[in-house]
C-alpha cells in the first residue's frame, strides 16, 4: 500500500551549501590573495564560478528553490556586518579605502589594527564574527553582496532565494564594542537596525526575489519575555511593509520553544523548522499553536550536520503528519549544508558497503529531492529509493565494526572513583611544584608549532610512495629539533614538541583508534580558510598501541626542560568527529575517555610529567536548551576525567579551551579537576580571566595573550598589559603565560616574534611582582 500524494506538490530545497568547492578552490584562491599571488578580480571570478556551479548542481539535482547569499569569502555574519553598515571605527578606514581588504581586515586584524573577536556558531564547530556595536552605532544598508549573487541566480533561469541572518539573532550574537560598557544590550539597537533590513528587503525585491530567508537560530536557545517580544516586535515591522518579498523566517539546531507560537502569528508567509534536533517537541508545538494555516512550512527532516544517511520511511512520517498542519509542505535539510563534506562518492579508502551508510551534501541533497517526491506524488513514486535505503539501514546496524563485546564491557565496568584523582589539588600543585620547579608565571605554548611546507611536502611525498616511512620520520625529528631548540632559546618554560607528525588534532588519533573511519576528501569549513576533516565515529572504540609516547618521549630526550605530553580530549573527538548516532553520546564518550586513559598511562610511565588533554569543544557541545545542560555537562566531565585521574600526584594535568564563551560552563570547568587550563583571551580582553575569578575558580590558569588566528605580531608591552589585566583576577602564583591556541596555522617568522614578545612580557611582569 502506498501512500497517496500530497494535495499540494511539495518542493526541494536547501538553506545553505558548502562553500570551498570540490578541491578547495575558495581557500586557494583568498590565501593567494592575501600572499599577493591572487589579485581582487581573479579572487572574485573563482567565487562567481564556485557559485554558479553550487547552483546548478542543485538545480540539476532536483532542488526546486536555490539558496543564494550564503556564500562567504570568510563568514556569513561577518557579510551580515558589511550589509548593515556596522564597521567598527578601527577599520572604517580600511574598508572605505579597499572593501576587500578591509573586509579580511575585520576578520583577520593587521599589524596595526585588531581583528573582530570571533567565537563557536552555536553549538557547531563553524566559527562567526562577533559584531561589535554600542549606543551610537549607525546602521546603513548596503546590499550589493545579497543583490549580486541573487542576479546571478536568477540570471541562470534559476528559482533562488535569498538567505539573510535575522536582525534579532544577528544583536543577539553581537557584544558591546571595546569602549561600550559591558553592560550594554546590542539588542536596543533593534528599531535602528529594521528599517534597514526594509531597505534590503525592498532591494532584494526589485532584483527578483520571491521569497526571502530570515535565519532566527538564537530563538531555539532559552529567551526572555523581552527577547521574545523583540521578535514579536521585529516581524510585526517587516511583515507590515508593502515593498518586501515574502518572508521566510528559519530556525535549526534545536526545538524552537516559546518562540513558536510568536512566530506563528506574525505577518510572515513561512517558517522553516528542525525536525531532526527536538524533532518530536517541534511537532507538538506546532500541532498546539494550530499549525500554520495559510503558510509555507519548509520541514528540516534531513540531518544537515552529520553524514548518516536518512531513514526515508521515517522522515516521510514526519512529512505526512506535517502535512495537514501548514498550507504548502516543502522539504529541505535541517540546517545550511555548510557543516557537512561536499560529497561522499568521490571517497576511495573506505569500504563500499560502508560508504553507502553515508551522506555529504551532495548525497543529502539527492535524499531531499527524493522525500519531496514521496511526498508529492506517493511512495509508489519511490519504492527503489525506498528499498535501498531500508537494505543500507539494515547493514550498518549489523555491521560486527558497530559493536565490541570487550569495549562494552569494560565501559560497563567503570567506578564513580575511576574518575576521581587520589589527592585534592592542594597536596597535587605542591608536588607538582617541587616536581617541575617553575619560576612564576611560567611560560609554554599550546601544542603545536607552524607545519612548514617541507613538513607538508613530505606527508604528501609519504602519501603518494615518493618517500619511505624512514624519510618521512628524519624529517619529523629534524622539525621537532628546531622546535625545540627555538623554545630553549627563546627561554620558554614548558616545552611541547610541536606536533608535526600530527595532520589534525582529531584526525591523528582517530586513525590510530579502531571504530573510527577517516575520509580524503572530507572537508568542512572551521573559519574562514581554515578547513578540516572531521573523521567518521562509526563503531565502539579502543586504542591498540601507544600513539604520542614515542614523539614526546624524543622530545624529551632532546631537553632537561618538561615537554607537555598531548591529547586531544573524549569530548573533542566527539564534537570534531561525526559521531554515531546509534548510541547516547555518553557511552560513546566513555569509550573514547578508556581509550585516551591508556595512553595517559603510558606517557606518564615513560616519564612525562606534563599531560594536556584539550577540550576546546567542551563549551560548544553545550546544548542549546538549558534544560539539558546538567545532563551533558555530567557526562562530559566525567569523560574527562577518566581520561586524567589515573596519573600519580605529581603529574600536572593541563586542558586548554578556545574561541567559546566559558562563562557559562565555569563551574563544569571546575569539575574538570585539571591542575592548569589554558584560554583563548586575547581578542575578548581576558573576560575569561574575571569569570574565573568571579567564580572563585582555586586553579592554575593560562588566559591567552596571544592571538593566534591573526597574523599580526603582538608587542611585548601589549602582551605585559594583557597580563597586568590578567593579574587583577588571577594571583600570579597560579597565573601562566601562553598563547590562544595552537601555532599550527601561523608562519615561523610571527611566531617566533610573537613568543620571544611573550617570554619579554613574562620577565617584566615577573619583575614588577613584589618580593617573596
Amino acid at each position: 500500500m502506498t501512500s497517496k500524494p500530497a494535495a499540494a506538490a511539495a518542493r526541494a530545497t536547501v538553506y545553505g551549501y558548502p562553500r570551498q568547492g570540490p578541491n578547495r578552490e575558495l581557500k586557494k584562491a583568498i590565501e593567494g590573495y592575501w600572499k599577493g599571488r591572487v589579485d581582487a578580480e581573479a579572487l572574485r571570478s573563482t567565487a562567481t564560478d564556485l557559485r554558479a556551479a553550487n547552483w546548478r548542481q542543485l538545480a540539476d539535482a532536483g532542488i526546486h528553490e536555490v539558496p543564494t547569499g550564503d556564500f562567504s569569502y570568510y563568514d556569513h555574519v561577518l557579510d551580515t556586518t558589511v550589509m548593515v553598515g556596522a564597521i567598527p571605527e578601527r577599520h572604517r578606514a580600511a574598508v572605505e579605502a579597499d572593501a576587500l581588504a578591509g573586509y579580511f581586515a575585520m576578520a583577520r586584524g593587521t599589524q596595526d589594527v585588531a581583528p573582530l573577536e570571533m567565537t563557536k556558531w552555536f553549538d557547531t564547530n563553524y566559527h562567526y564574527l562577533v559584531p561589535e556595536l554600542g549606543p551610537d552605532t549607525d546602521f546603513t544598508a548596503n546590499s550589493a553582496k545579497q543583490v549580486a549573487e541573487l542576479k546571478e541566480a536568477l540570471a541562470l533561469g534559476l528559482t533562488a532565494r535569498p538567505v539573510l541572518v535575522g536582525p534579532v539573532t544577528y544583536l543577539l550574537l553581537a557584544k558591546p564594542a571595546p569602549s561600550v560598557p559591558a553592560d550594554f544590550e546590542p539588542l536596543t539597537l533593534l528599531d535602528r537596525l529594521l528599517p534597514v533590513y526594509a531597505e534590503v528587503l525592498a532591494d532584494l525585491r526589485a532584483a527578483g526575489a520571491e521569497w526571502v530567508q530570515l535565519d532566527e537560530p538564537a530563538f531555539v536557545q532559552d529567551r526572555t519575555p523581552a527577547e521574545l517580544n523583540a521578535v514579536a516586535r521585529a516581524y510585526r515591522d517587516l511583515g507590515a511593509l508593502t515593498d518586501r518579498p515574502k518572508l521566510l523566517v528559519a530556525s535549526y539546531f534545536d526545538r524552537l520553544g516559546e518562540a513558536l507560537p510568536v512566530l506563528a502569528k506574525a505577518p510572515v508567509e513561512g517558517l522553516a523548522l528542525d525536525f531532526t534536533e527536538g524533532a518530536a517537541a517541534n511537532l507538538e508545538a506546532l500541532a498546539a499553536v494550530g499549525g500554520l494555516p495559510g503558510k509555507r512550512l519548509v520541514a528540516g527532516v534531513v540531518d544537515g550536520r552529520n553524514i548518516w544517511i536518512n531513514d526515508l520511511s521515517k522522515s516521510l512520517s514526519t512529512l505526512g503528519t506535517l502535512l495537514g498542519l501548514a498550507d504548502r509542505v516543502d522539504v529541505s535539510a535541517s540546517c545550511s549544508l555548510l557543516h557537512v563534506p561536499l560529497n561522499a562518492a568521490v571517497e576511495r579508502d573506505i569500504e563500499p558497503q560502508i560508504l553507502r551508510w553515508l551522506a555529504f551534501a551532495k548525497q543529502k541533497t539527492a535524499e531531499i529531492v527524493t522525500l519531496a517526491k514521496g511526498l508529492a506524488q506517493g511512495t509508489g513514486a519511490i519504492t527503489a529509493e525506498l528499498a535501498a535505503n531500508r537494505a543500507d539501514l539494515a547493514s550498518r546496524a549489523g555491521s560486527p565494526i558497530t559493536r565490541d563485546p570487550i569495549v562494552r564491557a569494560r565501559a560497563e565496568a567503570v567506578t564513580e572513583a575511576d574518575a576521581r584523582r587520589s589527592q585534592p589539588y592542594a597536596e597535587r600543585s605542591a608536588a607538582q611544584r617541587a616536581h617541575l620547579g617553575l619560576p612564576l608565571l611560567p611560560t609554554t605554548t599550546i601544542g603545536s608549532f607552524p607545519q612548514t611546507g617541507e613538513l607538508r611536502a613530505a606527508r604528501a611525498d609519504l602519501r603518494a610512495g615518493r618517500t619511505d616511512t624512514a624519510g618521512y620520520e628524519e624529517r619529523i625529528k629534524a622539525e621537532i629539533q628546531e622546535v625545540i631548540s627555538f623554545q630553549e632559546k627563546t627561554g620558554i618554560d614548558v616545552l611541547v614538541h610541536g606536533e608535526a607528525e600530527r595532520n589534525d588534532m582529531v584526525q591523528y588519533f582517530a586513525e590510530q583508534l579502531t571504530g573510527y573511519l577517516a575520509t580524503q576528501h572530507g572537508w568542512v569549513q572551521s573559519y574562514g580558510t581554515r578547513y578540516v576533516r572531521p573523521p567518521i565515529l562509526a563503531g565502539d572504540i579502543s586504542r591498540p598501541e601507544p600513539m604520542t609516547v614515542r614523539w614526546t618521549t624524543y622530545a624529551q630526550s632532546l631537553t632537561s626542560r618538561p615537554v607537555k605530553g598531548m591529547l586531544t580530549g573524549p569530548v573533542t573527538m566527539l564534537a570534531w568527529s561525526f559521531v554515531r548516532d546509534d548510541q547516547p553520546l555518553a557511552d560513546t564518550a566513555r569509550q573514547v575517555a578508556l581509550a585516551l586513559r591508556d595512553e595517559v598511562g603510558d606517557l606518564e610511565e615513560a616519564g612525562t610529567s606534563v599531560i594536556q588533554v584539550d577540550e576546546p569543544a567542551l563549551r560548544e557541545t553545550l546544548p542549546l536548551r538549558t534544560a539539558d545542560h546538567a545532563a551533558y555537562l555530567s557526562w562530559a566531565t566525567e569523560a574527562f576525567r577518566l581520561t586524567t585521574a589515573g596519573v600519580r600526584p605529581a603529574t600536572q594535568i593541563h586542558t586548554h579551551m578556545c574561541y567559546a564563551e566559558f562563562g557559562d560552563i565555569v563551574q563544569a570547568i571546575d569539575d574538570l579537576d585539571a591542575d592548569v587550563i589554558s584560554l583563548e583571551a586575547a581578542r575578548s580582553h581576558m573576560q575569561v580571566a574575571r569569570e574565573l575569578a568571579a567564580h572563585g575558580y582555586p586553579r592554575e590558569a593560562g588566559p591567552g595573550v596571544y592571538d593566534i588566528h591573526s597574523p599580526r605580531v603582538p608587542s611585548a608591552t601589549e602582551v605585559a598589559d594583557l597580563l597586568r589585566t590578567g593579574l587583577k583576577a588571577i594571583p600570579a602564583e597560579r597565573l601562566w603565560v601562553n598563547p590562544d591556541c595552537g601555532l599550527k596555522t601561523r608562519g615561523w617568522p610571527e611566531t617566533r616574534a610573537s613568543l620571544e614578545n611573550l617570554v619579554a612580557a613574562a620577565r617584566t611582569i615577573r619583575g614588577e611582582l613584589p618580593a617573596s
